[in-house]
């Protein structure tokens, strides 16, 4: 196979995929020392043929590729399709549309949480992969032809991988659960980095506005800082060190300097006095201005009650094979324990009549579980 290395071979070649209803489509990309991902090589199938495309070819113009990831003609098939849409979106500003995520659908057919690509491959087909050149430099050249092998296997198993999920999920009425996951991954907000909303990225626990003001400030700057220098964020600050600043609140550089989570001599660099910046800037917000800090919950018996709550997902997990990271996670769990009306996934669509319905009934003894022969079951009370 000859790699596509020129603007006129990428245009023929996408327009030949754009006949196909349904085409596969990979990346190979590099970011281990950059914030924004190095996008080397784009490998896309269809029912006829498989290309390679060297993205960093001298010259070359991928506006071809980018007007196929926006035809609505054609559906996309992805596997873990978010750190791809990313790519694409990054470097055209185009939300790659219609798409179908493999690992999505494979979560709500019950192959379990996030399954690797070559894992579901060999479920599926029976098939091995061969991942030896997944940590390989993609942006070295020459390619090697086991490189190129390697690009290629990636999208032609996928051919069959969507084949086989596709029919299942018909067959199981599922179809459209996977429909509701993959808006939210085709949403602009999921890849939306503007500094102001970096925060909310952040595990970090606040308990004061003050607190949460610093926090926004200095994850904003971070950020920025991050972009402008396109580095990790991790090499500019890390993410507890950015919660310790929020929580202490250092308004000189002398107070920075006694904080245990920045690495010694910090405060005598630029940074240093950039951070005191941010923190001043949050010390003065208005508190009025301000996302409304969550408080703990009050109810004494909330802890028992999630844990509760994740029997009921295991078994609805189990009984209907269904990744249960798919139909509810622990937030939700806290949550739904605190608030019957608690507005998170779990309570909406088909994840509320597969489970958020009796996970309500079970907080309120309409529901209780019981063990039989072995298994958690359980027994309507009403």
């Amino acid at each position: 196979m000859d790699l596509i290395t020129t603007t006129s071979d990428l245009a023929a070649a996408c327009s030949r995929l754009a006949q196909h209803k349904v085409i596969t489509v990979d990346t190979e990309f590099l970011r281990e020392t950059t914030y924004y991902p190095l996008l080397c090589v784009v490998q896309m199938a269809s029912a006829d043929e498989a290309v390679v495309i060297d993205t960093l070819a001298p010259g070359i113009d991928l506006k071809a590729f980018f007007e196929l990831m926006g035809n609505e003609a054609v559906l996309k098939v992805f596997h873990a399709a978010r750190q791809d849409i990313e790519i694409v979106w990054h470097l055209s500003n185009t939300i790659p549309h219609p798409i179908f995520d493999t690992q999505v659908a494979a979560m709500v057919l019950g192959y379990g949480d996030s399954i690797a690509y070559d894992q579901l491959v060999e479920r599926v087909t029976g098939h091995r992969p061969d991942k030896t050149h997944r940590f390989t430099d993609w942006s070295r050249r020459p390619l090697t032809p086991e490189q190129m092998h390697y690009a290629v296997s990636d999208v032609t198993h996928l051919r069959d991988v969507f084949a086989a999920l596709d029919a299942d999920l018909k067959k199981r009425g599922r179809s459209d659960w996977v429909s509701e996951e993959m808006e939210i991954l085709t949403s602009p907000r999921t890849y939306d980095f503007h500094p102001e909303r970096a925060w909310e990225r952040l595990k970090t626990r606040v308990r004061k506005p003050k607190e949460l003001a610093v926090l926004m400030e200095v994850a904003a700057w971070r950020e920025q800082e991050a972009q402008s220098r396109d580095v990790p964020r991790s090499r500019v600050l890390k993410d507890d060190a950015v919660g310790d600043i929020a929580t202490h609140a250092p308004t000189s550089l002398e107070r920075l300097a006694s904080l245990r989570s920045l690495p010694k001599g910090f405060d005598r660099s630029k940074w240093g006095s950039d951070i005191i910046a941010a923190v001043q800037r949050g010390v003065a917000r208005d508190p009025h201005t301000l996302p409304k800090i969550e408080k703990p919950r009050g109810n004494s018996n909330g802890a028992a009650t999630v844990e509760l709550l994740k029997v009921l997902l295991r078994m609805t997990s189990e009984r209907h094979a269904v990744a249960s990271k798919v139909i509810a996670t622990v937030d939700d769990l806290d949550q739904i324990a605190a608030d019957d009306h608690a507005d998170v996934p779990a309570l909406h669509g088909w994840r509320r009549e597969l489970f958020g319905e009796a996970a309500i009934a079970l907080k309120h003894g309409r529901l209780a579980l019981a063990i039989e022969k072995g298994r958690v079951v359980r027994v309507d009370r009403t």
